[in-house]
């Protein structure tokens, strides 16, 4: 039987959140940088996108990454993160996911005890660590991009929850920072459908409101997401937290990126010491760690160097093809 197209993939997970890794299928993508290749795929091979990401492939919840050459001396790969909307600044799971398969799979040259893996990203150039035993793989740690405060005590009106203040944050993508308990928002399981209106009309709001434009990055202008962040399950966690992004989406991680714009919104708020580690948990209860690594500027606004680790595992390998007699081989999505 012909196809037109076929995609291989690595099936992971991070902290139970998913990540579809592509390394075979993709046309050859053109761009001096990770961003100028987003938007070279936005343009014209998004079907690609919506084909892999969407329905009956995929879900409204699967995040993935299409691997690409990478664009800088020190990396090792190139990766253009993807979900059920679009093309996404960054992902902190996504890259301890892609780091796990690049040393459990022997991309590269593995040391131990810890087997360094350069990655291009759109939001900057990423350094992970990821354990090596010389057998398996164990957690991840990587040195994240400049993270800053955009606004601090930000409110915004939504049509179910009324008045939202919160801080505008960035941790390679930028976020709104609320905290969950005065709107009697618990992040636990039973409450997921609250927690998706809730981030969803903050969203909307604040994105009205905009833009926010990165002082490096111009192409960065709107907030990708809401953390809402409330008590943990666990002792010995700071706190917990869930992500609502793209489109009505949910992170069963902690969040890569958000847990860096954290740690960065905290210590330049005075509420995370530099010898602190912010421990966080997902709405599930797995679990990030983030710290503070160095401060630095981005423009005029003061910024820090935050680490992340985590821990990923890969689930199974897939490969998937392109039909045109099919109406649906590009994917839909039912919310």
């Amino acid at each position: 039987m012909q196809y037109e197209r076929s995609f291989a993939t690595i099936e992971l997970h991070t902290s139970g959140e998913t990540f579809r890794l592509v390394t075979q299928g993709l046309p050859k993508v053109p761009g001096a940088t990770i961003v100028e290749r987003s938007a070279w795929l936005q343009s014209n091979a998004d079907h690609y996108r919506r084909a892999l990401m969407l329905e009956p492939r995929g879900h409204k919840d699967l995040y993935g990454g299409f691997l690409t050459e990478p664009v800088s001396e020190d990396a090792d790969f190139g990766i253009i993160f993807l979900n059920n909307m679009g093309y996404s600044p960054h992902c902190g799971h996504g890259v301890i996911a892609l780091a796990t398969a690049a040393v459990e799979l022997g991309w590269i040259e593995r040391k131990s005890p810890e087997t360094r893996v350069g990655i291009d990203a759109p939001c900057g150039f990423i350094e992970a660590f990821v354990e090596w035993d010389g057998t398996r793989t164990g957690a991840v740690r990587f040195v994240n991009v400049a993270s800053f405060i955009f606004e601090r005590d930000v409110t915004v009106t939504t049509p179910t929850f009324g008045k939202v203040t919160g801080d505008i944050a960035y941790g390679g993508a930028t976020y709104f920072y609320v905290d969950g308990r005065p709107h009697n928002i618990a992040i636990r399981e039973k409450e997921l459908s609250t927690i998706t209106q809730f981030g969803y009309e903050i969203k909307a709001a604040i994105n009205a409101r905009g833009p926010f434009i990165h002082p490096e990055i111009p192409e960065f202008n709107d907030v990708y997401g809401v953390m809402v962040f409330g008590d943990p399950r666990h002792e010995g966690s700071t706190q917990a937290n869930c992500c609502v992004y793209a489109d009505r989406a949910i992170d069963r991680s902690p969040t890569g990126s958000g847990t860096a714009g954290r740690v960065a919104q905290l210590y330049l708020r005075g509420e995370l010491s530099a010898s602190d580690a912010l421990i966080n948990e997902s709405i599930i209860g797995t679990v990030f760690k983030g710290r503070v690594l160095s401060e630095t500027k981005v423009g005029s606004l003061d910024a820090v160097i935050p680490e992340v680790s985590g821990k990923a595992h890969i689930c199974g390998f897939a490969n998937w093809v392109i039909d045109e007699t099919d109406p649906l081989t590009y994917g839909f999505l039912v919310q």
